[in-house]
Parts: structure tokens; C-alpha cells; sequence
């Protein structure tokens, strides 16, 4: 098993070149591609689920292995039911339990011609792309954006555009306006026709040069490392005062732990500031990606929490929130969840491992959440470290930067 022993710094005073926005970089791909742009987008993250994007997208070979990444599952999906040929979309054994027959259900509505090649109602698929003539479906609205998202993006290379009807609890509706807003820098005509409606007009994509913008999420982690440290100044280039990206939220919600965000010219500073709250009570809905980094720094600074709308963390790249409460319990804190969908804990606490190592699940945000934690702890461990990849391919490089120790264990 590979596994790396940390150590931390003192105090951190550094600047981080993040990667790039994932969430960002593969809706430019797929809308590009949509576009028939002869330009890649610049400043596109060499993390893996942006290089299978780009793989499967220059190359189209008749079986697209996207691995683990599932917004590339979900974003092929739809691409490859508007586009000529016929293809097989596969990924990893784990990827192979993941759902995706409501997209393919809806998909199917519209006229795509899917079929399933293993198990009913999971990958692999084979897809044979053609024009589509429907235009108008209902989707639940407390799906993953990214089905919500797959749809709109085709919608303007559909011949009589889209209609999306959402019911119930819209969730990650700051997901759903990203993929809006890049639309509409393409060209397209799409947006909230009422609190529960998209709608997407029969008008191609124009090409257009484009670049991408550094990742908040990314940035979550050392947010989270600046909340934890002793003393910290972090400065990280790329991330605007204005994004489109929903976990930029993030700067806010630090700021309720202590943690002042600075600022600047196409960047960022992030500095030690006031006194953390006593409790915090957040719904993130539509902030699905910071939870773990909430639930580890919360319990690290002694701070009761209950977080609700958590329920798109059962089906991500791992149960995120059976994951967050076995590993929590390693580092001797009670993490308790209800309703499937909210983690909370009220300072219950347990005899913690001697020498805790924290299994990753094959999920990226575990490892990169967890990390921060040896800021506050004696010792610390990672399973399977290289899991980063994913989304941050350069996260221990920059730990290494920002003073932290590693070793391989």
C-alpha cells in the first residue's frame, strides 16, 4: 500500500499556483468541441479528469476509457448522443457503479440511441450520436448538476433547442448558472425561463479564444491550512473577486473562521484574522465539493458544526459522508450523520489511533482534506496519496513548498 507520513511547518508563508478550475476547464471542452473551435482553451488543468476530457475529445476512439472522472462520464454522455459515430463509454470498476440512468433515461427522450453494454442503468455505454428532435424533459431537481448541466450544453445543437423542467429541491443551482454563464460567452441562448425552468434556443455556439480560471475549490485546501496554522499568509494567483465558480463561497465561509481574504489584481491573500465562531450551522447545497474540508476543520478547531444538503455525497467518487465519519473517528472525533444528508457533530469525542493513516477511498478530496489536519496533530498519515491526481496533481509539490514534510511511509 503507498502510503506518505506529514509533517507541518511552523507557520506558512507562501504563494500557490492553483490548477485550474475542473469545473470550469471541461464544460469550455465539451462547449468548444459544440462550437467546432479550432483553439483549445488556455490554462487548462493537467489533472486527470481534464486529460481524459481532452484525450476523448481530440482523439474519439471507439472505446473512451475516462477512468474515474465522472463529470467526464456525464458531460461524454450527452456530447456523444449529438455527434456522429458510434463510441463505448467506459471507466473504472467504481466508476462502473456509479448511476447514470436518469441521464440516459432523459437522453433517450430526447431521441439518443444509448444502450447499456453490462449492468442496466450503469457504464459502460454505447453511444450512437445523431441529431436529436426532442426538446423538452422533467428532471427531479435534487440530482447532480452535472446531469443538468450534460443537457444544457447540448441544447443549442439540437433542432428545436431545450426545455428543462426541474421539481422538488433545485440542488447545486450554482453548478447549473456556471455552465449558463459559459454558454452564454459561446454564443448560446439559454438561462431561467421561472425558479424551476431552463430553457436553451436553437442557436449554435460561435467559437471563441478562452481562458480558464484558477480553482476555488483547489483553494478550500488552503483556506483550510491558513484556519489551522499557527501563522499564515497564502497568496494564491488566478481566483476573481467575480467568479462564476459556486465554491468560491468558500472565502466567506472562512471568514467565519478566522481566515480574512485579500483581494487583489487577479489573486488572492489569505491571512490569520480575528476569532473563528463558537458553532457553524451551513446548508451546502449548492457548495457539495467543500464539505469535507468543513467537516475536518470545524472538528480540528474544536467548533461544533451541523451541515445539511449533503445528499450528492453518497453517489461522488466514494460515500463521502460514511467515508468523513470512519475517518474522523481516527483522529478521535464522533462524527454523527441523519437523513442521509447531514454530518454534525457536538464536540463527542473517542480514543483516537496512535498513529492514524487515513484511507482515501479513491477519492481525491479526501486526501487533499485531511492533509491539514497534521497542523493540529502529532502524527498523520495518507493512504494512496497519489488519489490527487484527479484534480490536483501538484498538491504534495505544494505542500512541499508551503513547509510541510512527506515521506514516503
Amino acid at each position: 500500500m503507498k502510503r506518505i507520513q506529514l509533517t507541518a511547518p511552523a507557520g506558512i508563508r507562501t504563494t500557490i499556483q492553483l490548477p485550474s478550475s475542473k469545473s470550469i476547464c471541461n464544460r469550455a471542452l465539451i462547449i468548444n468541441a459544440l462550437a467546432h473551435g479550432t483553439c483549445v482553451p488556455e490554462n487548462l488543468s493537467d489533472c486527470d479528469d481534464t486529460r481524459v476530457m481532452i484525450r476523448a475529445l481530440q482523439d474519439m476512439p471507439e472505446t473512451i476509457d475516462i477512468l474515474a472522472a465522472g463529470t467526464a462520464m456525464r458531460f461524454l454522455t450527452a456530447y456523444l448522443s449529438v455527434t456522429e459515430g458510434t463510441h463505448i463509454l467506459t471507466g473504472t470498476a467504481r466508476m462502473k457503479q456509479r448511476p447514470i440512468q436518469l441521464l440516459v433515461d432523459a437522453l433517450r427522450s430526447l431521441g439518443a440511441r444509448i444502450e447499456y453494454t453490462e449492468n442496466e442503468g450503469f457504464p459502460p455505454l454505447r453511444i450512437t450520436g445523431g441529431t436529436l428532435a426532442g426538446h423538452e424533459i422533467t428532471l427531479p431537481g435534487n440530482v447532480s448538476s452535472q446531469y443538468i448541466s450534460a443537457l444544457l450544453m447540448i441544447g443549442p445543437v439540437q433542432e428545436n433547442g431545450l426545455t428543462i423542467h426541474l421539481t422538488g429541491d433545485i440542488i447545486s443551482r450554482s453548478y447549473i448558472n456556471l455552465t449558463l454563464q459559459l454558454m452564454h460567452e459561446f454564443g448560446a441562448e439559454a438561462g431561467w425561463n421561472a425558479e424551476d425552468t431552463l430553457t436553451v434556443s436553437a442557436q449554435p455556439y460561435r467559437p471563441i479564444p478562452y481562458y480558464v480560471e484558477s480553482d476555488w475549490s483547489a483553494a478550500s485546501y488552503w483556506y483550510e491550512m491558513a484556519a489551522l496554522a499557527e501563522k499564515a499568509e497564502i497568496e494564491l494567483p488566478g481566483l476573481f473577486r467575480q467568479s462564476y465558480q459556486g465554491d468560491s463561497k468558500v472565502a466567506e465561509l472562512f471568514g467565519q473562521l478566522g481566515v480574512e481574504t485579500v483581494y487583489e489584481d487577479r489573486k488572492v491573500i489569505l491571512r490569520k484574522s480575528g476569532t473563528p465562531v463558537t458553532r457553524m450551522d451551513y446548508n451546502f447545497i449548492n457548495q457539495p465539493d467543500l464539505a469535507q474540508t468543513f467537516v475536518v476543520t470545524c472538528a480540528l478547531l474544536d467548533i461544533p458544526f451541523r451541515f445539511t444538503g449533503l445528499q450528492s455525497l453518497k453517489i461522488k467518487e466514494t460515500d463521502r459522508i460514511a467515508a468523513l465519519i470512519a475517518e474522523m473517528k481516527k483522529l478521535g472525533y464522533v462524527i454523527r450523520e441523519a437523513e442521509d444528508s447531514i454530518l454534525y457533530w457536538e464536540g463527542e469525542r473517542c480514543e483516537a489511533d496512535a498513529d492514524p493513516a487515513i484511507d482515501t477511498y479513491e477519492d481525491h478530496r479526501m486526501a487533499m482534506a485531511f492533509a491539514p489536519a497534521i497542523l493540529r496533530l502529532k502524527k498523520l498519515a495518507i493512504n494512496h496519496p497519489e488519489v490527487v491526481s484527479k484534480s490536483y496533481p501538484h498538491y504534495w509539490d505544494n505542500l512541499l513548498t508551503a513547509g510541510f514534510g512527506i515521506t514516503e511511509a
